[in-house]
This record gives C-alpha cells, sequence and structure tokens, in this order.
C-alpha cells in the first residue's frame, strides 16, 4: 500500500472512530427545580451545574410523577429500574419508575447509566419476596434482569399531567434535551413531581 493511501486508511479510521463516539455519547438529560416561566421558556436550576434555559415543545408529553411502595409493583408491569451491580450480578433497585400502559416500550432494555448504575426498561415477569426485601425478575428483548428493592429504594409511577404543572419551584426531570440548529434547547417530555417527589 502506498504512503499516501496508508495516511488516507488511517484518516478515515480517525473519522469512522470519532463518528462512533459521537454516536455513542448519552442524550443530554436533567433533573431539578424550576427558577422561572416564561411563555413555553423555563429556566431550570439543575441539581448540579449551571442553569439550563430549555423551550417546552408545543407538543410536548407531561407526567406528573407520584409516589408509590414496593407492594404497587406487580407483574406485567412495564418499569425502568435505575440499579447498582451486585456481586452475584442481580441489581439492587435505587430507583424505580412504574410507566403506564401508554409508555410501555419506551427505552426498553438493559445499559449502563450514571456513577456506575445500570438502567433497565423492562416487563416485570415474577415478584416474591426476599430476605433482601421484594425479588423481581424482569424481562426485555434479548435478556432479563433480576432486581431486588430494598427498604430505601425510591418509587414512583408515571401520570398523565398537563403543562399547568410546569411552574416556579416545581421538581421536574427531562429524560431527553434536543438541541435545535440555533443552539437553543427543547424538551418534548417532561415528569413532574407532585406531594414532594423529586424525579430523576
Amino acid at each position: 500500500m502506498s504512503p499516501l493511501k496508508i495516511v488516507a486508511a488511517g484518516a478515515f479510521a480517525l473519522l469512522f472512530g470519532a463518528s462512533i463516539a459521537l454516536a455513542q455519547q448519552p442524550p443530554l438529560r436533567a433533573h431539578g427545580t424550576i427558577e422561572s416561566v416564561s411563555g413555553a421558556t423555563l429556566v431550570l436550576k439543575p441539581s448540579s451545574g449551571p442553569n439550563l434555559t430549555v423551550n417546552v415543545a408545543a407538543n410536548a408529553q407531561i407526567y406528573g410523577a407520584v409516589a408509590k411502595k414496593a407492594a404497587d409493583v406487580k407483574t406485567g408491569q412495564f418499569i425502568a429500574v435505575t440499579g447498582m451491580p451486585q456481586p452475584d450480578g442481580t441489581q439492587k433497585a435505587v430507583y424505580v419508575v412504574i410507566f403506564p400502559e401508554a409508555m410501555r416500550g419506551i427505552g426498553e432494555g438493559h445499559r449502563p447509566w450514571e456513577a456506575g448504575t445500570t438502567m433497565t426498561n423492562a416487563t416485570v415477569d415474577s415478584t416474591v419476596a426476599s430476605v433482601d426485601g421484594q425479588a423481581l425478575t424482569v424481562k426485555y428483548k434479548g435478556g432479563e434482569q433480576k432486581i431486588t428493592i430494598v427498604p430505601d429504594t425510591k418509587i414512583v409511577s408515571y401520570v398523565p399531567g398537563d403543562k399547568s404543572e410546569l411552574k416556579a419551584g416545581a421538581h421536574i426531570s427531562i429524560p431527553r434535551i434536543e438541541k435545535a440548529a440555533d443552539g437553543t434547547l427543547q424538551a418534548g417530555r417532561i415528569y413532574v413531581g407532585r406531594d414532594g417527589v423529586v424525579p430523576q
């Protein structure tokens, strides 16, 4: 291979690798407290970092996040679990979301998450009491996970909400923030905490 072709191949490999790295970057997400609202624009004070100015899409989906208990997690429900991997291969649930039926299948699968945790979006296949808490088996396309809900696991469910809940002081979570061509940020789905719940 000529030196020119070698350089070209190397440049392509670097570009291809950069493209893969970019594609693998997690979506921008945020949770925190609304500082102010002006029309369809809100200023969010995140749990860390500088404030964010986010435009709420005209067709944005708003859901209320309400507190639940371990007994509310039942077979057949579609849930999301932020889990901490355990030495035996199971996941200790840090945060559990019970999705409404309309959101079944969203983000289905198991993947690395933040601060050494994992995220599992799956259907509850079985649930039994255990020495450590409530043991779940959840299944998703291509696999399953063993989850343990412990006494300090935070559990919420999402229920239909509306934009009137987006007001100063409200605790919200935006799972995906899109960046427009002009650099502005836009949210198409927002979870709003109710009765003291802080969505994550």
